[in-house]
Parts: structure tokens; C-alpha cells; sequence
């Protein structure tokens, strides 16, 4: 709930780097719904951030870019009935996302070459595919005319 908000061991974002802001969702609810502002909007602005290094903010902009509007991230729950749930739930997707966001990029694929077995058994079955096509093709005996 409110507080800091705790990605990895080390690595913990302070409370006043987020901002909440809570609006009337839509959806389920009855009067409830009209009456209570249980959408909750969590934004984490990671160019502003005191906490991640330069070089963790560029991981981030480069691997969350698309979802960064102005150098902050934006994360909306209102699937629940209760501010307190979606509170949860918000601040558990930013989380996952900046988890996500950090992680380092995966080794670059090495290229190989298929193995001589597998190109002659490719070979020998686009030669059987052809074969019955061409049987299917040809027609013996007199044609009507």
C-alpha cells in the first residue's frame, strides 16, 4: 500500500516518487460506482527519478519506451470494486513492469548452420511432395472428346 515500493533486493522506489490519482470507474457497482473514486492511476516518472542510475533509466526508456508519456509510467487499475484493491493491484503492475523494464537484454543469438542430416531430410521430402503432385497431374488412357 502506501510506501516505498520495493522492485529487488537494493533496489526500492520512495513514496514520493509516486503519484496517485483516483477517479469514478466504470463498470460494476451499482450506485457505488457513482459515488466513489475507485479507478486509481499510478505514475512513476523515471527520467526524475533519484533513485535509478543514469544507465537503468536508459534501459528502461529503451525497453518501455512505448509505454512512457512524458518520462513517466503510467499505470491504471480499475478492475476491482475497492480503491484498496486496485491500489494493490496498480502498484503490483508497476512493479512487474519496472522489473521487467530493468532486466538486462538477452544474450545475442549465434548463428549456426543446419546440420547436413536435416537438409538432406528436408530435401528428400520436397522431392516425395513433388513426386506425388506430378503423379496426381498425369492422366493415362484416351481423353473424351
Amino acid at each position: 500500500m502506501p510506501g516505498p515500493l520495493e522492485l529487488r533486493a537494493g533496489l526500492v522506489i520512495p513514496e514520493q516518487e509516486l503519484r496517485w490519482r483516483f477517479s469514478r470507474a466504470s463498470g460494476p457497482g451499482g450506485q457505488h460506482v457513482n459515488t466513489s473514486d475507485t479507478r486509481v492511476e499510478l505514475s512513476f516518472d523515471v527520467g526524475a527519478s533519484a533513485v535509478l542510475s543514469e544507465a537503468q533509466k536508459d534501459r528502461i526508456a529503451q525497453r518501455l519506451g512505448n509505454r512512457l508519456v512524458d518520462g513517466a509510467l503510467i499505470v491504471v487499475a480499475s478492475e476491482h470494486r475497492s480503491q484498496l484493491r486496485n491500489r494493490e493491484a496498480a502498484e503490483q503492475r508497476l512493479a512487474r513492469l519496472l522489473r521487467r523494464g530493468l532486466q538486462p537484454p538477452p544474450p545475442p543469438r549465434r548463428a549456426t548452420k543446419p546440420t547436413a542430416g536435416s537438409v538432406r531430410r528436408r530435401l528428400d521430402a520436397k522431392r516425395r511432395r513433388a513426386e506425388l503432385k506430378r503423379q496426381r497431374g498425369t492422366r493415362s488412357g484416351p481423353t473424351p472428346d
